[in-house]
């Protein structure tokens, strides 16, 4: 935002600083919806998702079934890179997609902001009314909320970076999972799942070859199994975020398509009386 307004006019300094204060207020938002949960004292679920996710896959639950067979505690896999790597584009990608539109096409921005900021909101209110318990806690991995409904899960994340010689990243990214400085039990819906779907979906208009358009949506899919082998999210939690881009893009698709409309029957009213106006006698 400070580089995009680096020469402007002050009017359009000022609006580029309350589009920040916007795209600051939705994280804060995210932040604070743990302590509104723990005021308002609505239950943490734990047994309801896990039972979502057997339901779905014939009694088995997807985290326990991946780490059994794939994680292997003395060697890192390349799908372990490949997870990492996957896992932290949520981090790099939307926030970079979103700042390429600022600075390119101010319209497409708004247009993508509205449907991230509603996103947002309905994932908060879901975090505020239905905290819910990744499984890497649910198996007993939090030492405030002691918990036992799964066997041990290992919380993997950022293994990966560690073969590939970033050790440093590890630990302090280790460092970072240790304090309390987000919502932890902010699980359904899962934003990383929701937010690869949003990119995508977003941009999908814009990708003309067929084949390529198939292949991007292998991106929400790879992150997907990334959550549920890194112990993150139930495959419940993905499907969630997934449904919630959905209500956002339908929400503001209509309202946009109706705005057009509007404009164009304006438009077309005034073509009309003009045409009367100055016609003939």
């Amino acid at each position: 935002f400070v580089i995009a307004n680096v020469g402007r006019p002050i009017n359009q300094v000022g609006r580029g600083v309350l589009d920040f204060a916007f795209y600051a207020s939705m994280w804060i938002a995210y932040d604070e919806s743990r302590g509104i949960a723990d005021r308002l004292g609505f239950p943490l679920q734990v047994e309801s998702v896990i039972n979502m996710d057997k339901f779905l896959f014939f009694g088995g639950v997807p985290n326990v079934w991946m780490q059994e067979r794939f994680y292997e505690p003395g060697s890192v896999r390349w799908y372990d890179v490949a997870g990492s790597l996957v896992y932290f584009s949520h981090f790099i990608v939307p926030p970079a997609v979103m700042g390429i539109l600022y600075l390119a096409n101010r319209r497409e921005w708004l247009r993508f902001v509205k449907r991230f900021a509603t996103t947002m909101f309905i994932a908060c209110t879901m975090f505020i009314v239905l905290p819910t318990a990744p499984p890497w806690m649910a198996a007993g991995g939090d030492r405030e909320i002691i918990l036992n409904e799964l066997p041990p899960l290992r919380r993997p994340t950022a293994r990966g970076w560690s073969h590939l010689g970033l050790k440093s990243f590890v630990s302090a990214w280790d460092a970072v999972k240790g304090r309390d400085w987000a919502n932890k039990v902010a699980a359904l819906p899962s934003l990383h799942a929701g937010y690869a779907l949003f990119v995508v979906a977003f941009l999908l208009p814009w990708i003309r070859p067929r084949w390529l358009k198939v292949l991007v949506f292998a991106w929400p899919l790879m992150m997907t199994a990334a959550l549920v082998y890194f112990g993150e999210h139930y495959v419940v939690d993905a499907l969630a975020g997934w449904a919630v881009v959905g209500i956002s893009f339908f929400v503001w698709n209509r309202i946009e398509q109706r705005q057009r409309n509007r404009r164009l029957t304006t438009t077309r009213g005034a073509l009309a009386a003009s045409h009367t106006t100055t016609g003939p006698r």
